[in-house]
């Protein structure tokens, strides 16, 4: 097995300058302390797009480590993908890629992990993403999908245990505020049922992910330079005075 090789988010964004595609960097937060940063790029190249994620996390009880890259249709259709991740040094890799030449098309995912290699063929669907935990240039990428797919018939390809796929539902929230880098933009928001979880995603008017409410307990990534105003998660209520009892 491979061990995971982690490159800093400035040396990715620096591999291509920005007008050749777009880019983002996130802190990771778990109950609003920052726990980890994360990032993507898209390159745009003649048959589509070229899409690359990194992630860290190290708090006390996960060490987490994340390399994505990805090749895209101009529809944002998956072509083939890689993922090394790391999870508390222990280390897997997958990669998935839609079978060729089948008369019963499939998406064929294999993953490596704990010693063992599976190879599972899922259903194939044009609106599919690839969403590992902690990838901001899944969450990108499905909110460009939504957009042209009118939030039908999307799908993620979760590359856990053998793989699966299952559905995602999104429903729109009423916009809200915010700034970015000091200036204020509407923000709209959305809110993703993938399989039995729930992430609230928060977009720009250019449709860029600006923040993500994820389903694990208490973590969130914002882009750098973002904030939502007011915070989408009210503060914990104020404590009970000793002598008034609570309802």
């Amino acid at each position: 097995m491979r061990n995971l090789t982690i490159i800093s988010l400035a040396a990715l964004f620096a591999l291509a300058p920005i007008a050749e595609g777009q880019s983002a960097s996130f802190v990771v937060s778990q109950h609003g302390k920052p726990v980890g940063t994360a990032g993507f790029r898209f390159v745009t190249t003649p048959f589509g797009y070229d899409s690359t994620s990194l992630a860290h996390i190290k708090m006390q009880g996960l060490d987490y480590a994340l390399s994505k890259t990805e090749q895209l249709s101009v529809s944002n259709q998956l072509l083939d993908v890689k993922l090394n991740v790391a999870v508390n040094s222990s280390a897997a890799s997958a990669n998935a890629a839609p079978e060729a030449n089948s008369a019963d098309p499939a998406l064929v995912l294999k993953i490596s992990a704990n010693g063992q290699q599976t190879t599972t063929r899922l259903a194939a669907h044009t609106a599919a993403v690839f969403l590992p935990d902690f990838d901001p240039g899944a969450l990108e990428t499905l909110l460009s999908l939504a957009v042209a797919r009118n939030s039908r018939d999307l799908w993620a390809v979760i590359p856990k245990k053998a793989g699966s796929v299952v559905a995602v539902q999104l429903a729109t929230l009423a916009d809200e505020q915010g700034t970015l880098d000091g200036s204020p933009l509407v923000v709209h928001h959305l809110q993703a049922t993938i399989g039995a979880a729930v992430t609230d995603l928060f977009s720009g008017p250019e449709n860029q992910l600006l923040q993500a409410e994820l389903p694990q307990p208490g973590f969130a990534m914002v882009r750098k330079g973002f904030v939502l105003t007011p915070s989408s998660r009210p503060g914990a209520p104020p404590p009970v005075p000793k002598d008034e009892p609570a309802n």
